[in-house]
């Protein structure tokens, strides 16, 4: 169930700052130097212990041994269920403090054991060859902030005392290149700013109380984030009232003097950080603020404030309580059944049917054999994605089909090929050592299953000790090494052919979407611990795919800006003017839906819509409703309709629903050139749908969304 949290209920910033300034009078200037590194030293005096500020919780908790392992970020997004993300995000504090309060226990204070947790990712995903996207939840800055604020919602509980502290980041304007983000300069305009990479920042902030804020390695506009009084101080502080405390990426610091060249060195740096907002340093170089205060480039003051700041997170989280009701979570509330029928379940939720000219869901009991084949149908990393524990039992999509079927079916596997290289196995063979053996498993079945696509050894992190091909992102959206080659050959077979895409962001298959022996194309992300089971259920039709696209699949990279333009003009759905292989909202069910008697009420700034929508398939499914809105008269309006509305709902065989969406003020707004957001017009677009309104998802769908027209000064309107 999704929880709002009550801010009466919680120990108000206000009163963890006079608390924690009781504490932090009583250290000398040394000991609070010390505190500002994310290892803070023990002060035994004071019986305060080491604490270590880093730990990560992206999809599950992540890096500190067995844990649930959820579907990636991005995975999560395309369920369009913000509950849901809420619901996981609540067991995911369970567990970081079920893990916590016996770590504690044994005095282990080493990182990813503590409770201020470096998630989550609220990015926008404005280019698919960004190698981190599959930590974000898309390309679309209201999708973003709605699934943000339910997953900080979510890990900082309702009661006194925070269940864990969340960090939204990175702050800002941060997706791409990775191999340059020690020393970019994201360059941007006010208006791209604050209409695309802040919304969803500002929601954390004002709409779930996010406690800390990570600043971005890159400069924005010729300034560090890390250093950024603009971000820091004007906006974060002063415009959105942030309470809480501000981390900096790792040795991001570090970057302002060694490769931005912002500063002369590490004193310099650290003092004009102190002094725009930044309270913690992820990095070594805290010491220099012994210098920087000598030298006069920060106050004593200034100092004190940025540890109040910390030690205020570590009074909201009951660090120095006795009445917690958290310190009662025991160790066996992690990994428990309970939390893994949940990944289950989201995973089942997460994949996004491309397309299917019928061959889904398959029937078993019409099968002698499957071909289950490519580089990830048995491959445990391409269920886990980055940031991940340790599952106590995963299930890769080879585990689960066979579980699935049993003894009924038989089951053939090969690798078939590498992911990207140039061996599948045996590197003094052939390049094409395993792909006869894949051939052969098709022609031996009624059809063929081929896992194709990424994992995070491929796109990730700049610098992530898993990441094997250098900074992570992506030349193009074709698949990588021979896995063209291999699909090539597999549907040279005749057999049918349902291609699942494990990746974390946008593929194409250059052209074989059209293949008539290509009868299915399934997204299935980086689907958690459970995966195979849950792709296993989907393909035979226990559960309809209901999921949509948070992010554009594009046809090529060749008509998109540059990577390092963040410019957003021809970017993502709201600004492309090209059509989309896969727009951003498309997927399909085994289902079909009709759509009827929409009603648009306008009552001055806001409005409501409602729409009924009736089950016309032969299976029960979900469906995900969708409002957009188009501004059809400002000169300052995005090119497109945007989404500013979405409801999952479940259809049984049959069935209808009526469905009542209130769209905000802000839904209606625009920002000008100099970032100033406000309603410019009267007239509006309003289209309530399973996709966008765009030519493309009507083709892919055949569902016309309905349309009308509203006007703000207090028209009604009918369609």
């Amino acid at each position: 169930m999704f929880r709002s949290i009550d801010m009466t209920q919680q120990l108000t910033h206000e009163e963890a700052r006079r608390q924690a300034k009781v504490i932090v009078d009583q250290m000398t200037i040394d000991e609070k130097i010390g505190q500002i590194k994310y290892e803070a030293p023990a002060i035994d005096r004071l019986n305060i212990p080491e604490y270590n500020y880093w730990n990560e919780a992206l999809h599950g908790v992540a890096r500190a041994g067995v844990a649930t392992v959820f579907p990636q970020a991005i995975g999560l997004a395309a369920t369009f269920d913000d509950h849901l993300i809420n619901e996981i995000a609540d067991v995911i504090g369970t567990e970081g403090r079920a893990k916590y309060n016996e770590f504690t226990k044994h005095d282990d204070r080493d990182i990813y054991k503590g409770l201020t947790f470096w998630s989550p990712n609220v990015n926008i995903f404005r280019d698919p060859r960004w190698g981190r996207g599959h930590e974000t939840y898309g390309e679309d800055p209201f999708l973003t902030s709605k699934f943000g604020v339910a997953f900080i919602k979510g890990l900082q509980g309702q009661a006194k005392y925070l269940k864990l502290a969340a960090t939204a980041k990175h702050f800002a304007v941060h997706s791409g290149p990775e191999g340059l983000r020690h020393g970019f300069d994201a360059v941007v305009s006010d208006k791209d700013l604050y209409e695309t990479y802040l919304p969803a920042f500002k929601a954390a902030v004002e709409e779930a109380d996010v406690e800390s804020i990570m600043t971005a390695y890159n400069a924005v506009d010729g300034v560090p984030a890390s250093v950024s009084e603009m971000l820091l101080k004007d906006i974060l502080h002063d415009k959105w009232s942030f309470e809480g405390h501000v981390v900096s990426d790792y040795m991001a610091p570090e970057d302002v003097h060694e490769n931005h060249k912002y500063t002369k060195d590490a004193a310099e740096t650290m003092g004009l950080a102190i002094k725009a907002g930044l309270n913690l340093v992820a990095g070594h170089i805290e010491q220099s603020l012994h210098e920087a205060l000598d030298r006069g480039l920060v106050t004593e003051e200034e100092i004190t404030n940025a540890v109040i700041s910390l030690y205020a997170t570590r009074v909201r989280l009951g660090m120095f309580a006795t009445d917690n009701e958290y310190d009662a979570i025991p160790y066996e509330a992690n990994d428990t059944k309970a939390h893994n029928n949940l990944s289950e379940i989201a995973a089942e939720k997460s994949f996004v049917l491309l397309k299917n000219d019928g061959v889904l869901p398959l029937r078993k009991e019409t099968m002698e054999a499957i071909a289950v084949v490519g580089p990830n149908a048995h491959s445990e990393i391409a269920l886990l994605g980055n940031y991940f524990s340790t599952p106590s039992r995963s299930y890769t999509i080879l585990e689960g089909i066979q579980e699935r079927l049993g003894d009924d079916v038989r089951v053939h596997y090969s690798i078939g090929s590498g992911l990207f290289q140039d061996h599948a196995a045996e590197p003094l063979a052939k390049a094409d050592e395993r792909e006869s053996e894949a051939v052969i498993a098709a022609e031996h079945s009624d059809v063929v299953v081929a896992v194709l696509g990424l994992d995070s050894t491929i796109e990730g992190e700049e610098g992530d000790a898993g990441n094997s091909q250098g900074a992570g992102d992506k030349p193009n959206l074709s698949l990588p090494g021979r896995q063209r080659q291999l699909l090539e050959r597999l549907l040279a077979v005749g057999k049918p052919v349902v291609v699942l895409l494990a990746s974390g962001s946008s593929l194409q298959l250059d052209g074989l979407e059209n293949h008539p022996n290509l009868r299915a194309i399934m997204q299935i992300w980086y689907p958690g611990a459970r995966g195979g089971l849950a792709v296993a259920d989907v393909l035979f039709g226990a559960v309809s795919p209901s999921e949509k696209l948070p992010v554009t699949f594009y046809k090529n990279v060749d008509n998109l800006p540059a990577f390092e333009d963040y410019n957003m003009a021809g970017r993502t759905y709201r600004y492309m003017t090209d059509e989309a292989l896969y727009p951003f909202g498309y997927g399909l069910t085994y289902s079909s839906v009709e759509l009827s008697d929409l009603q648009v009420k306008s009552y001055e700034e806001t409005a409501t819509a409602t729409v009924t929508i009736q089950n016309t398939g032969n299976f029960d499914t979900d469906e995900v409703v969708q409002v957009y809105v188009k501004d059809l008269e400002s000169e300052f309006a995005v090119p497109n309709a945007q989404l500013k509305g979405f409801k999952r709902v479940f259809l049984g065989k049959g069935s209808k629903q009526t469905i009542t969406f209130d769209l905000r003020p802000q839904d209606f707004e625009v920002f000008d050139e100099q970032g100033h957001n406000f309603i410019d017009s009267n007239r509006f677009e309003i289209s309530v749908g399973v996709s966008q309104p765009d030519a493309r998802s009507i083709a892919l769908t055949g569902v016309q969304p309905l349309q009308t027209e509203l006007n703000l000064a207090g028209s009604q309107t009918t369609h």
